[in-house]
């Protein structure tokens, strides 16, 4: 097959779905040949309606594709392409693709050739703003993302049909700096991260058989840790003993099992002191007991419990926080949400604070959604509506993610 790069050059299939912003591959594909890439386009049937097979041909170092079968130069197109290559581009991605990719559907080249390989996947979707907000939409970039796809964010601007809103593929020389990042070994905004989160309802023992706890179920949490993972973070998991058996943990995540609040502060505390990002969102007891020694029986009559108050550990690990270090914080709130939270997070001294509401339906604790408030400490207030844990945790290292940068 016709080629001008060397063999050993990273070898890049571009796929190009039917999207308006088509025509800004025509330039990525220049920018990648440029630096040296092998690059083999592969357009779906739709694309070709905005742009041509031949533009891209002439650019490329070997003719562009269309279609899954008769190729007489390359009788299983799909496996030549999926097995060669280091690093698959789709952009535009449409919200079809995106459709079809989520549920695992190859019926055209495109499709194919990511199911017959095992190369890094970049996706750049672009669309109008309302398709992209779509919970559809939305859960099917979710499910991708948990499969290890990369998705850059559209930009904000003009759309078709002279609208403007977000959803507008980002420019090509900002998808050829995220390629050539990928090809260097990134895999996501946390990679060379290390990062602490804390998960579930501590529990502080009344006697050798009763404990006072809460609610929380260690789900955020979790869902926090995985998504980290996944985007490129070294992750340390410190979670309430019974949850780390309970919930699934995948096995690149360390988890540091613990019970009481002053378990998770010795836990957190030792291994703050190298991590990039610490993300509080363990519901910490702010009592604990003087335990009795001995079972309470019920026939000895009602008896005194008394508390003590527990440390402080977000204060302690913000005070103890080394340059560059992001500390996320957590809030939950039954009234004057935003007014409480508010006065959490300048005392806290956080860099962001996730508040929700436990009583509003859905959200908070043992449920699989949530809705928060992302309080920041430049004063600014982002609404994430109700949505799974796993897109909340999304949001919340979107977040993390600038602030780190």
């Amino acid at each position: 097959m016709p080629s001008a790069t060397p063999n050993s050059a990273p070898r890049i299939v571009l796929g190009v779905s039917g999207g308006i912003a088509a025509y800004k591959a025509v330039e990525l594909l220049r920018l990648l040949r440029d630096a040296g890439y092998f690059v083999s386009p592969v357009l779906t049937p739709d694309a070709t309606r905005f742009v041509g097979a031949v533009t891209f041909s002439a650019l490329a170092s070997e003719p562009a594709r269309t279609q899954l079968y008769g190729d007489p130069t390359t009788p299983i197109p799909h496996t030549y392409l999926g097995q060669n290559a280091d690093l698959i581009v789709v952009a535009p991605a449409t919200a079809h693709v995106i459709a079809r990719m989520a549920a695992g559907l190859s019926d055209d080249l495109l499709t194919a050739t990511l199911w017959a390989s095992r190369a890094k996947v970049l996706l750049c979707p672009a669309m109008h703003t309302e398709t992209r907000e779509q919970p559809t939409v939305q859960e099917n970039l979710a499910t991708l993302r948990r499969r290890g796809v990369l998705v850059l964010e559209p930009e904000s601007g003009h759309l078709a049909g002279g609208d403007q809103g977000a959803g507008r593929l980002p420019e090509p020389a900002t998808i050829f700096a995220l390629v050539e990042r990928m090809l260097r070994g990134y895999e996501g905004p946390l990679s060379g991260k290390k990062v602490l989160i804390s998960a579930g309802g501590t529990r502080e023992p009344i006697d050798p058989v009763r404990v006072i706890t809460n609610r929380s179920s260690g789900k955020q949490g979790h869902s926090l840790a995985e998504v980290a993972a996944r985007l490129g973070a070294e992750v340390t998991l410190v979670t309430t003993s019974d949850l780390a058996l309970a919930l699934d943990v995948a096995p690149q995540i360390t988890t540091v099992p613990v019970a009481t609040a002053s378990e998770m502060r010795e836990a957190l505390v030792a291994r703050s002191g190298e991590a990039d990002v610490i993300v509080m969102s363990a519901a910490v007891a702010d009592f604990t007991v003087v335990a009795r020694d001995q079972k309470i029986k019920k026939d000895q009559g009602l008896p005194l419990l008394e508390l003590v108050e527990t440390v402080d550990i977000v204060a302690e690990l913000v005070a103890k926080r080394h340059a560059g270090q992001v500390i996320v914080g957590f809030a939950a709130e039954t009234n004057n949400v935003l007014e409480n939270a508010t006065a959490k997070l300048h005392r806290k001294g956080v860099d962001l604070l996730v508040v929700n509401d436990v009583s509003a339906p859905g959200a908070g604790f043992e449920h699989d959604t949530n809705e928060v408030l992302l309080l920041g400490r430049d004063a600014s207030v982002t609404t994430v509506s109700l949505r799974s844990k796993e897109a909340i945790s999304l949001e919340i290292f979107t977040r993390v993610s600038a602030l780190i940068s």
